[in-house]
C-alpha cells in the first residue's frame, strides 16, 4: 500500500468576492500529478459571493416561529436556502438544500464570516465549483488532480461532526466494490466506500476549525475518475429516515 501524505495549505489570505481560490493554492504548494487538493467549502462560498448581510433580511413569520431564542434572520435565510424541513427541535432545522444535500441549518454559518452579522451559504452547486476550479489549477499548472470541497456534518448516532465532501472533481468518490470477492472467496453485496468523505476527513486533521488553514492536499492516491460528491447522496428510495 503507497505512503498518503495531508500538506495543510498554509499562509491563505482572507479570500473574499471574486477572488481566484486555485491561483492562491499555486502560491501555497507546488502540486503533484494526481494531488487531491481539498477546499473548505467557506473559502469556496466567500470567492463565489454567497455572503448574505442580516440587515438585509426581513424574517418571515414562520422564521419567528422557528427561531426560538436565536436570531430569526438567520432562520429566514435557513429557510430560503432549503428545499424541505426535514426535522426541527427550535432552533434546530435539519433541512434538505436544493442541490440534495441533508443537514443542519442548510450549511448556512455564522463562523469565520467576513465580518460581524453576516453569513456565509453553501456554493450554489459545489460539484461544479469544485469542477472550476479543477480546470483553473490545470490551466494554472499543467497537473491534472482532484478537487474535494468540504464542510463539517453531524451523524445519526454519532456525537461530533466530521468533515464530508459537498462537491468534488477528478477522483472517484463512491468506491463500488459490489460483485467482487473477498480474501476467502466471499462475494461483497453491498459494499461501498465513500472515499470522497474519507479524503475529507483526513484533509481536515490538519485543517481545523480554529487555525485559519482553509485547505489541504492529499497526496499519494491514484483515484482519478469522474465522481461526483452528489454520488454519494443516499438515493431517496433507500433512505430510512425520510
Amino acid at each position: 500500500m503507497a505512503e498518503v501524505r495531508v500538506i495543510p495549505l498554509e499562509g491563505f489570505p482572507e479570500v473574499a468576492a471574486g477572488d481566484d481560490v486555485a491561483e492562491l493554492v499555486t502560491y501555497a504548494l507546488e502540486l503533484e500529478d494526481d494531488d487531491v487538493v481539498v477546499l473548505a467549502q467557506k473559502v469556496v462560498s466567500k470567492a463565489e459571493g454567497r455572503v448574505v448581510k442580516l440587515d438585509e433580511i426581513s424574517p418571515s413569520d414562520r422564521a419567528r416561529e422557528l427561531a426560538g431564542d436565536q436570531d430569526p434572520r438567520r432562520t429566514e435565510v435557513i429557510l430560503r436556502e432549503a428545499k424541505r424541513i426535514v426535522r426541527v427541535r427550535p432552533p434546530l432545522l435539519i433541512v434538505e438544500t436544493r442541490n440534495g444535500l441533508i443537514c443542519a441549518s442548510a450549511g448556512v454559518d455564522g463562523s469565520n464570516a467576513p465580518e460581524t452579522g453576516t453569513v456565509v451559504l453553501l456554493p450554489e452547486d459545489p460539484d461544479a465549483s469544485a469542477a472550476r476550479i479543477r480546470e483553473r489549477l490545470r490551466q494554472l499548472t499543467g497537473r491534472t488532480v482532484g478537487v474535494v470541497i468540504t464542510d463539517s456534518f453531524g451523524r445519526p448516532w454519532r456525537q461530533g461532526t466530521i468533515d464530508v465532501a459537498i462537491g468534488a472533481a477528478g477522483i472517484t468518490t463512491l468506491l463500488d466494490l459490489r460483485g467482487r470477492r473477498d480474501s476467502v472467496g466471499y462475494e461483497l453485496h453491498a459494499t461501498q466506500i465513500a472515499v470522497g468523505d474519507e479524503i475529507a476527513s483526513a484533509a481536515e486533521l490538519v485543517m481545523g476549525k480554529l487555525e485559519g488553514i482553509p485547505g489541504a492536499v492529499v497526496r499519494g492516491l491514484h483515484l482519478r475518475g469522474e465522481g461526483r460528491a452528489a454520488d454519494i447522496l443516499i438515493p431517496e428510495e433507500r433512505d430510512l429516515f425520510r
